[in-house]
């Protein structure tokens, strides 16, 4: 240009694998929906921001010629179906019932328009009852859809893993009363954060925000993460990511009879008043300690392997537990930054059994408190934590004269009321629960923000 006019050159390197859509873009006037004076073409971009955050980005790019926008258009589309990964069409399972009942609006309103934006399909089921997503995956033609979104809360999000993992047992042609070693997914799970604590979400993505959950699904961001069985000796109970047992399967049973008070508040309550009636359980904890391969053997593993004893000899510990957690994933949320077991990752082939003895309701407080600093929530005299390949929970009578506890939990163990926490839905089982880890077990869209920390949290917790 004149060297008069003092502009500053600007050029902007746009990556096509940050590109999630292409369009025409027109004038058109008010109620216009079709045609309308061409003025170039929109390329929309996804954004990395600060704290895990995606959001969108639309690049104007300016051309009054037809035929270059369209030669344009049409060889920036074939570029984006070569990618890999990224769906052309969905299952999509909304919860309507989720936290403050918001789960639609954030659907409809910042997840809907960019699947849109990206030409993919969706067909939408709004859940009516527990359970409807489950019956709806069995009868479901899986294979024409690329994968399967849930817009929910953990429970929500549990149900519809379960289903899939279910629905790929019965179609390998497997007894699922008893799954020794289940078969994969057979598409993708996307997880739209509209629940309470989200703990997959945060997980997945390091933060509660739909729009970057909905970008990593559109982007085609592929995580493996593991997947446990929960069974008793006779039956396959559920697949899941983690559980609780003792004090956070009682505040969860406790917070399901309030149903009818805010989500807030209940839980609130739930937690106070398991809290001020705390008590342990008696049970036998059985576990077998994640082996390590020789080859993968590094001098960084030496205390692991000191610590978790030598190959396929179970371990046995008996006693009184405040609360007992296997958990599969790390189990990150806004209350546990470093999340609930920091000594696991998503696909690392292994759980973290925690374990909290009987103790002091003073004690039992500063070991909760833990979990929302930075310092370790571990490093207590009555808490202890292993790395395992499979856990067996059975629990006890207690002894002793009380005869009419007794009595109650004689009637408790009759009737299955010993309630798990499997991924915030209430389970209640009395005899025992045999809990194993699979590796890479399904697929969730998402990344795995969690590496770095994880790494460093195992060799603070060892």
């Amino acid at each position: 240009g004149d060297a008069s006019v003092a502009l500053q050159a600007q050029e902007e390197v746009i990556e096509m694998k940050d590109v999630f859509s292409v369009k025409l873009k027109r004038r058109r006037f008010a109620g216009q929906k079709k045609g309308g004076t061409l003025l170039g073409i929109t390329i929309f971009k996804c954004l990395n921001k600060e704290e895990n955050k995606l959001t969108d980005c639309a690049v104007h790019l300016n051309n009054l010629s037809e035929d270059h926008c369209q030669s344009w258009f049409r060889h920036l589309k074939e570029i984006l179906n070569g990618f890999q990964n990224r769906p052309k069409s969905l299952k999509v399972f909304v919860n309507p019932s989720s936290h403050k009942r918001e789960a639609a609006h954030v659907y409809y309103e910042k997840v809907a328009p960019l699947f849109k934006l990206a030409d993919i399909k969706t067909d939408v089921t709004v859940t009516e009852y527990e359970g409807h997503a489950l019956s709806v995956l069995k009868e479901c033609e899986l294979q024409a859809f690329d994968g399967v979104v849930c817009v929910g809360g953990d429970g929500s999000v549990s149900e519809v893993a379960h289903g899939l993992l279910l629905r790929a047992q019965i179609d390998a042609g497997k007894d699922t009363d008893y799954v020794s070693k289940p078969v994969r997914a057979p598409v993708p799970l996307g997880v739209i954060p509209a629940g309470t604590t989200n703990i997959l979400a945060h997980t997945l993505y390091g933060i509660k925000h739909a729009v970057t959950a909905t970008l990593h699904i559109v982007m085609g961001h592929i995580q493996a993460v593991d997947v446990c069985t929960f069974s008793t000796p006779s039956k396959l109970l559920r697949f899941g990511f983690s559980a609780m047992f003792g004090f956070g399967a009682r505040t969860l049973a406790l917070a399901e009879k309030h149903r009818w008070m805010p989500s807030s508040q209940r839980k609130d309550f739930a937690f106070i008043k398991t809290l001020a009636d705390l008590r342990p359980e008696e049970c036998e904890l059985s576990f077998l300690p994640l082996q390590i391969p020789q080859e993968d053997f590094h001098e960084e593993d030496r205390i692991t392997l000191l610590y978790l004893g030598s190959k396929d000899q179970w371990q046995k510990i008996q006693g009184h537990f405040l609360n007992v957690s296997i958990m599969a994933i790390p189990c990150l949320c806004s209350m546990a930054p470093r999340g609930l077991a920091p000594n696991t990752r998503l696909n690392n082939g292994s759980m973290a059994l925690i374990v909290v003895q009987n103790t002091s309701r003073t004690e039992f407080i500063k070991h909760l408190k833990r979990y929302t600093s930075v310092k370790n929530q571990f490093n207590f005299p009555f808490v202890e934590t292993y790395t395992v390949q499979e856990v067996k929970v059975q629990p006890r009578l207690k002894s002793g004269p009380d005869a009419k506890e007794n009595m109650c939990l004689s009637a408790a163990s009759a009737e299955g009321n010993y309630p798990w926490n499997i991924d915030g839905d209430l389970m209640k089982e009395a005899s025992e629960v045999h809990v194993r880890v699979h590796p890479q077990l399904i697929d969730l869209y998402g990344v795995n923000t969690d590496d770095l920390e994880s790494s460093q949290a195992t060799c603070n917790c060892i």
